[in-house]
């Protein structure tokens, strides 16, 4: 079996070879074994060039090598030779997984309840949660602050399990999308069993709260939210264009949570103008989403408007007509409750938040682009907030 020396045979000088030098192998610092008689080569500080030519001369001298300098190499771990005097975990890579944090832990339970939506439902919950106690029957009135909090973890509960469960069931596909490969589960930093634990406490917690709190109509309300964007617009983003309704159905639905937890009657005309609002807002928002991320939703398997119609046609429409009704649901809202100054300076603000969106869906319409796209995406995010306060400040005053 062929030795492996550490150096070669004859030194060399500065700024010339070394002549005649054996084949040398990729050893371990921890694996150079050196005779008893020679300085040891220290480990923890670099060598001057000094040292480095005393030291390479007199290994380099036959005399001075020892038998336990000429070990066979066996194979080591991690594509080295390691000699066999040595532990090859000596050589073991020092890049080992480490347990992921708590902060970490805690950060992906986050992001597994897609807390941007979270955020935009309780948003929408506490505008409508405080409309429909304006008009409930017994009078105008108002949720405690201590009401509100329980409302506000039930319908959170509900939104962050049923987002939870949306990405359980898309773990696959979202591994072949840049936008989503990231997330906790197609990442593999968490698993299925803890991601279904986290969906089921959330989702039967929220409901139970709802009921015991509020009633029957919005835990009711928020179990089919919950179905029908679990179980109903999950499956059909892989079958036909026709998701992004449905979702925009299942989006608005928690509208008429907080109307019906603060008392009021869902005869009234005015939570369903509000649903009007969520639902349609639905349109601009995420057909720009679609067209911004097309290529890869296509890779993936999606099925959207902006894949099924790659000139933007249809994409352009929808967000054109949800601005629209987004814009006569909101100008009702203030207008209802007479032709007062006030109610005519909130139609007059509800039009000016709508027109960013209106003008840049125009863009998009005459020319689908990248940058147009994420105007028309920024508009929405300012737009939605703006109606809401206006329609929720006009129905206050009137109440």
């Amino acid at each position: 079996m062929p030795l492996t020396r550490i150096c070669g045979k004859h030194p060399g000088g500065l700024g010339r070879p070394m002549a005649d030098v054996s084949p040398v192998h990729p050893v371990c610092r921890s694996s150079v074994a050196i005779d008893a008689g020679s300085p040891s080569l220290p480990t923890n500080k670099p060598l001057s060039n000094a040292m480095l030519i005393a030291e390479t001369a007199k290994s380099a001298d036959p005399s001075s090598w020892s038998a336990e300098s000429e070990q066979p190499l066996q194979p080591g771990g991690l594509g080295h030779a390691v000699p066999s005097s040595v532990d090859p975990a000596d050589c073991r890579d020092a890049a080992v997984p480490r347990r992921q944090s708590d902060a970490g832990f805690w950060s992906d339970v986050l992001v597994l309840s897609k807390p941007r939506i979270v955020t935009m439902i309780l948003v929408t919950t506490v505008a409508t949660a405080m409309i429909g106690a304006a008009l409930r029957p017994e009078g105008t009135g108002g949720l405690s602050v201590v009401a509100m909090l329980w409302l506000l973890i039930g319908t959170g509960g509900v939104a962050a399990s049923a987002g939870a469960a949306n990405q359980i069931w898309e773990r696959v596909i979202d591994r072949r999308m840049v936008r989503t490969s990231g997330r906790p589960l197609p990442a593999g930093r968490m698993s299925a069993a803890a991601a279904i634990g986290w969906a089921l406490f959330w989702g039967l917690g929220g409901t139970v709260l709802l009921w015991a709190m509020f009633g029957a109509a919005p835990a009711i309300v928020g179990i089919a939210t919950w179905a029908l964007y679990v179980l109903v617009y999950t499956p059909m983003k892989t079958r036909t264009a026709w998701n992004t309704t449905v979702g925009a159905v299942a989006g608005a639905l928690p509208v008429l949570m907080g109307f019906t937890a603060a008392g009021g009657r869902l005869a009234d005309p005015t939570p369903w103008l509000l649903f009007g609002v969520l639902a349609a807002w639905q349109y601009p928002h995420f057909m720009s989403i679609a067209w911004l991320y097309r290529r890869q939703y296509k890779e993936a398997g999606f099925c959207m408007t902006t894949g099924s119609d790659p000139t933007g046609r249809s994409a352009a429409i929808q967000s054109l007509i949800g601005t629209l009704a987004i814009a006569g649901c909101g100008l009702v809202l203030c207008l209802q409750g007479g032709l007062v100054w006030w109610n005519i300076a909130g139609a007059l603000a509800v039009l000016a938040a709508c027109w960013p969106l209106w003008k840049a869906s125009c863009r998009f319409a005459a020319c689908p682009a990248d940058d147009i796209s994420r105007t028309m995406l920024r508009s929405s995010l300012l737009t939605l907030p703006a109606v809401l306060l206006v329609t929720t400040v006009c129905i206050l005053a009137s109440a």
